[in-house]
């Protein structure tokens, strides 16, 4: 009995069985590959668009939220502590 597994008939490596592409052959390969993937691209519907815009530009002002909040915070404690202004009021 043998410890490797079974070979099928199509397991051989990729570029195994093909003859070495050119400079050339490889940048049309590429541009291919690039087409044939971009068919596969699934444009949203106007709905989904504005969903997914809404949902961009909410969580965008969530984090200017918490960005502003922890540099207001940060900012008062560092004041505190090397300028000694005090921690209230805020602004």
């Amino acid at each position: 009995m043998s410890d490797t597994p079974a070979k099928k008939t199509g397991d051989t490596p990729k570029g195994a069985s093909r003859k070495q592409l050119g400079f050339f052959g490889r940048i049309l390969q590429f541009f291919r590959e690039v087409i044939a993937e971009l068919k596969k691209v699934v444009t949203p519907t106007r709905k989904q668009l504005v969903n997914y815009t809404l949902v961009v530009l909410g969580f965008i002002l969530v984090m200017m939220l918490l960005v502003v909040v922890l540099d207001l915070v940060f900012g008062k404690l560092v004041g505190f502590v090397f300028g000694g202004t005090p921690l209230w009021p805020l602004w």
